[in-house]
């Protein structure tokens, strides 16, 4: 048995956000050992066990380094994105950037809709991607840098300002 992570590891479930493996273990299922990891989601207190062999496929990752999220910045500032017209095809393509653990995609995903809002209305189901992009965005930001949300948020702001866009307030 071995685990990429340890316990007080912080880590990013993907579309949950960050959370911290409090707890390792294994239990016997069909006479198979499986190993677990138990981590709390930091917004929530929601406990999430995962299976050692679901890791890859769920797309639990250490959080960003420093590195990463001025990578993130930058692109937020003056990074190219486009997005597909037909609707569609447009949710489908964002539910997978959302999905990939990746938090440039993440950050892509909501400077495109960002971009989109200032020309028309976003559809109910993107509106929620984009409030979901942006808590995701935030709160590793927050973690990364040890920052309150809210000085977070100022940041992101700042560079998204470099593009002529703002995080829209909250409802």
């Amino acid at each position: 048995m071995t685990s990429s992570f340890r316990i007080g590891d912080k880590v990013v479930y993907p579309n949950h956000g960050v959370g911290t493996i409090e707890q390792i273990s294994s239990r016997t299922i069909a006479g198979q050992p499986e190993h677990y990891y138990l981590l709390r989601i930091n917004s929530n207190s929601l406990t999430v066990m995962v299976p050692f062999t679901n890791v890859g496929s769920v797309g639990l990752r250490k959080i960003v380094k420093m590195a990463e999220i001025s990578k993130i910045l930058v692109y937020l500032a003056d990074g190219d994105c486009r997005s597909h017209a037909d609707w569609k095809w447009r949710f489908k393509e964002n539910s997978e950037k959302m999905r990939s653990g990746s938090l440039l995609q993440v950050a892509e995903v909501m400077k495109s809709l960002l971009k989109l809002s200032r020309n028309k209305p976003l559809s109910f189901r993107e509106k929620k991607m984009m409030d979901r992009s942006r808590y995701l965005l935030v709160s590793e930001l927050a973690t990364v840098k040890a920052l309150p949300e809210k000085t977070a948020e100022a940041l992101i702001d700042k560079s998204l300002s470099k593009s002529k866009l703002k995080l829209p307030d909250l409802d």
